[in-house]
Formats: structure tokens, sequence, C-alpha cells
């Protein structure tokens, strides 16, 4: 990677210190901005409203950061996952996924992952880094799909909330009248649930919420995902239910279905006991097989995964079972980078 400083990431104060800084007239930093944030533009020379020398004064210190995807893989339903080199050393994976008029972005905030989820293929490399806002939002620029993108979902490699300046400085750039002018109801940030990070989140961005839940009994939820000791889902909950959820911006919790682990009765009382009287959403999510999983965690059938939609919403909650997509690629999060890693060993 260069060692050019990234003008993508960077906000509207940041690229006015930069035009500062050269000695180039203020209206500078907006004709930027537009070039990096509305047009995409993969060079500074390609910036022609800029006089040459402006050009040239720039292109001595900065670049726009924008790289192109080193692998990829498309599934025959259409979903594309790629795989992208990280600045500070790495790689971490995108995917695309197009769904009638929808076309969402799954992108990726950490190298690898603190978090150690039993059942995460990223869980498995351990902790190497954090993204930048630059290395997230170029997850997006450098997708050859861009300009069909109307979702994004923060929920790839990593755990957004143990990352959340650069989370939130780059949904925030999505949503600058100078980047896309994105609403935040088109953005949903995922997370296990890491408290402080959680609060701040809720203070201080309108994107909707995605809990990772997957097991609402404590005990057992801590032997699938070790955060829960440090975050119970029970004091998640109850921090949740201090806002307002009775509007446009949305929480919904990620349920894995494992086949005889969380599938059964006991477990859809105790997802209504815990989420009573919240105004919230289920994800049922058909689970991906991992290669050499000692676990045994197994994929459900589809009767299963309807039943138990039946019986939540019979309790009153409200439910959708996702579409599996993309099995016919390495669908599983992590697990096209996790190949790479190990490769190179």
């Amino acid at each position: 990677m260069s060692d050019k400083q990234a003008l993508l990431g960077m906000n509207m104060e940041q690229l006015q210190s930069v035009v500062a800084e050269l000695g180039l007239p203020c209206f500078t930093a907006k004709q930027i901005a537009q070039w990096v944030y509305q047009k995409g533009v993969s060079s500074i020379a390609g910036m022609t409203n800029l006089s040459k020398t402006a050009r040239e004064q720039l292109s001595e210190r900065y670049e726009v950061g924008i790289t192109p995807p080193l692998q990829s893989q498309q599934s025959e339903d259409g979903t594309v996952k790629y795989l992208f080199a990280v600045r500070s050393g790495g790689t971490v994976e995108t995917v695309f996924i197009p769904d009638d008029d929808r076309a969402t972005a799954c992108v990726s905030v950490q190298v690898g992952c603190k978090m150690g989820c039993k059942f995460c293929m990223t869980g498995r490399q351990g902790f190497q880094g954090q993204l930048t806002a630059t290395d997230i939002l170029n997850q997006l620029y450098a997708m050859p799909e861009r300009e069909r993108l109307t979702n994004l979902v923060v929920m790839g490699q990593g755990e957004p909330l143990d990352n959340l300046d650069a989370v939130l400085t780059a949904t925030n750039l999505l949503q600058a009248d100078y980047g896309w002018a994105w609403s935040p109801r088109r953005i949903t940030v995922s997370t296990v649930g890491l408290r402080k990070g959680l609060q701040r989140f809720l203070n201080e961005s309108q994107c909707h919420l995605a809990i990772s839940l997957h097991n609402p009994f404590s005990a057992e939820r801590a032997a699938w995902m070790p955060a829960e000791r440090a975050f119970p889902i029970d004091e998640v909950v109850e921090e949740l239910r201090q806002h307002d959820w009775s509007g446009q911006r949305r929480v919904s919790f990620e349920y894995i279905v494992f086949h005889g682990l969380n599938d059964q009765p006991r477990y859809i009382r105790q997802l209504s006991h815990l989420l009573n009287g919240l105004e919230c959403r289920i994800n049922l999510i058909r689970w991906h097989s991992l290669p050499n999983d000692s676990h045994g965690f197994r994929t459900t059938s589809d009767e299963q995964m309807q039943a138990m939609r039946d019986a939540l919403a019979h309790r009153g909650l409200r439910v959708t079972v996702r579409a599996s997509r993309g099995q016919d690629i390495d669908a599983a999060c992590g697990l096209l980078n996790t190949k790479g890693v190990e490769s190179e060993k």
C-alpha cells in the first residue's frame, strides 16, 4: 500500500484542513469531496476542475485511497463475495447481495475479531487489526456494483462496536450531503452487544441496530459467544428498553438456527420471555456449515425453520426467515479470507 494519506474517509473539516495546509482556495475542499464521495474518482489526476498545480500539490502527499478487490467469487443467485486488502495489512471480505429492487453490501470492520464466537470462521483467526474509515468505505467505493447499492449492513468480519470511531465516521460520510446523502434507515450496524459502545452508538447514530443473539440462555450463550460473560444479553436488552423504537429506527435480533441446539420449545419460550414488550424483529438465519467444525453445529431443515418462525409469531413476536444466499460459494462469514490466511502459513 502507498504511504500517502487517503482522502477517502476524510470529512469536510479534515478536507478543509488539507487545502489550507497546501495554500489552496477554501472552495477546493468541496470540489475534492464531490470528486471523492459523489463521483468516485480513483485518482487525483481525474479531478479536472482543480488546477494542474493544485492536483500536483495534492498528489505529493495524498491519494484518493480507492483500491480494487484482490479476488471475487460469484454465486449462481447473483451474490458476490469480494476479498479486499487493508491499508495496514491483512485482508477482509465484503459481500454484494442483490434482491429484486434492493442491493445490499455487507462490509467488514476488523481484520479478524476479538469476540471468539465458536460458530464464526472469523473468530478462528483471532484479532489482527482495526480497519480505518478509509478501509470500510473502500469496500463500497471499489465494489463494481456500487451504483446499484440501496442498503448497507455493517455485519461482516469483526465487531463494529469495538471499532466504533471508524464505523461512525464511515456511516456519517455516507449520510453527508456531500457524500451519498443516504438516510440512516438504509444502514444497519450489527453487534454482539458491547455495552459501552452500544450506549454511544444509540446516542450518536440513527442507523438501525442488529444484535447477534443466537441463544437466549446466558450460560449457553457464553459457551458459544464469550462476550456474553462481560456483556450479558439480558443487560443488553434492558439497555435497549430505555430507548424508543416505535418510530422508523429499528432494532432486530439475529438468530442462527442450529439443528437440535437452539431450535427447541424451551428456546422459543425463553426468547419470548427475554424480548417481551420490546418493539423488535427476530431474523432467523440458516446455518452455513464450516470446515473442521468440532462444536456440533448442524444445519436445520426448512420445515424446522418455518415451525420456529410460526411458534415465535404465535407468541406475538415479529419474525422473518432470512433467505440463504451464496450457498455455492464460500458463503460463511470469514471463510474466503480464512482460506487465504491459511494458505500463506
